[in-house]
Order: structure tokens, then C-alpha cells, then sequence
């Protein structure tokens, strides 16, 4: 079944969702490595340079605008695709995301998850 072994690595605090999208990716072949919060997320990050990162914003001890300005402020991960994946709604988040260099900007709400795998793929250039 593994078609790419890329790497994806899933930040979340809501434990639904990361199992959620874990298996819907394991399916297209991908390998999923989970964080549920800022701290663990740039840790995991260092130790396994993933190739895509999903992170959420609102999370414990470190969000995900945090995350992404750490991880776009390190020359390892410049390159490296980062989608914002959030409840947040508001075009001044959206802004702020871009602003920080994520690579796309996506509602939970507004979005089926097949989208999102959509646009997974097409960030990793498939």
C-alpha cells in the first residue's frame, strides 16, 4: 500500500481528528507521525523532518502560529510545506498564516476532508 512513505507530520489537539486524518492518509499511502500540542509538534519536527507538516493554531503551550514561525525561522525547514489546518475563521488569522509563510490556509469547518488530501498532495507537488 505504501505508494510515497512521505512523511506527514499532524498536529492537533483534538485526538478525532488526528486519528481521523491519520487513517484517511495511512490509506493514500502516507506515513503519519502525531503531535497534540506546539511543544511536542517542533520537537517531532527536528527529530523526524517530515515532509509536510498539519498544524492547528489553537492548541496547549505552544500554538500553531508559533510552531510556524519557529519552523520557518530554522534553514532545515524553509522548504518544507506547512498547512495550517484551524477552526479559526478570520480573515486577520488567514493573513496572519500566510504572513508567517504557511504554505495554505484551511478551515476545518469549511472543508471535507478529501479536499484537504487534495491539497496535500498537490503541496507535496503529486
Amino acid at each position: 500500500m505504501e505508494q510515497t512513505g512521505k512523511t506527514i507530520l499532524l498536529v492537533d489537539d483534538d485526538l478525532t481528528l488526528l486519528e481521523m486524518y491519520e487513517d484517511r492518509l495511512k490509506a493514500e499511502g502516507f506515513t503519519i507521525v502525531q503531535a497534540k500540542n506546539g511543544e511536542e509538534a517542533l520537537n517531532k519536527a527536528r527529530e523526524i523532518k517530515p515532509a509536510l507538516v498539519i498544524l492547528d493554531v489553537m492548541m496547549p503551550k505552544v500554538n500553531g502560529f508559533d510552531v510556524l514561525k519557529n519552523l520557518r525561522g530554522d534553514v532545515e525547514f524553509k522548504d518544507i510545506p506547512i498547512i495550517m489546518l484551524t477552526a479559526l475563521i478570520q480573515d486577520v488569522d488567514r493573513a496572519q498564516g500566510k504572513k508567517l509563510g504557511a504554505t495554505d490556509y484551511i478551515v476545518k469547518s469549511e472543508t471535507m476532508p478529501g479536499e484537504v488530501i487534495a491539497k496535500i498532495k498537490k503541496a507535496l507537488g503529486e
